[in-house]
């Protein structure tokens, strides 16, 4: 199993609206991407100066699986719209051990 990990810091202008249609955007590719097995999307609630704004975690069946849901053209428009309203993003990718 493949885990995604996105992590997002929105600029100042509507930033609360901003966040919330990223997570409704981000959500909705659950329906849409076949190989997303999963996605958990949470917003901050910490004050701390090095915390990020939004974060996702997906789950996918392997690294093709991954590298489909990057091209997918519904993720596509929403990592468009993405770039217009954050400051700063980080991703970790990572294979999950299962016992």
């Amino acid at each position: 199993m493949i885990v995604h990990i996105v992590l997002f810091r929105f600029k100042e202008e509507n930033k609360e609206a901003n966040i919330e249609k990223v997570s409704e955007m981000l959500n909705g590719l659950l329906e849409s991407v076949p190989t997303l097995k999963s996605m958990e999307v949470g917003i901050n609630y910490s004050d701390k100066e090095r915390a990020m704004d939004l974060s996702i975690i997906t789950t996918f069946d392997n690294k093709v699986g991954l590298e489909q849901y990057a091209i997918h053209p519904e993720h596509v428009k929403v990592v468009e719209y993405i770039k217009g309203v954050v400051t700063e993003s980080k991703v970790v990718d990572y294979v999950k051990i299962v016992n």
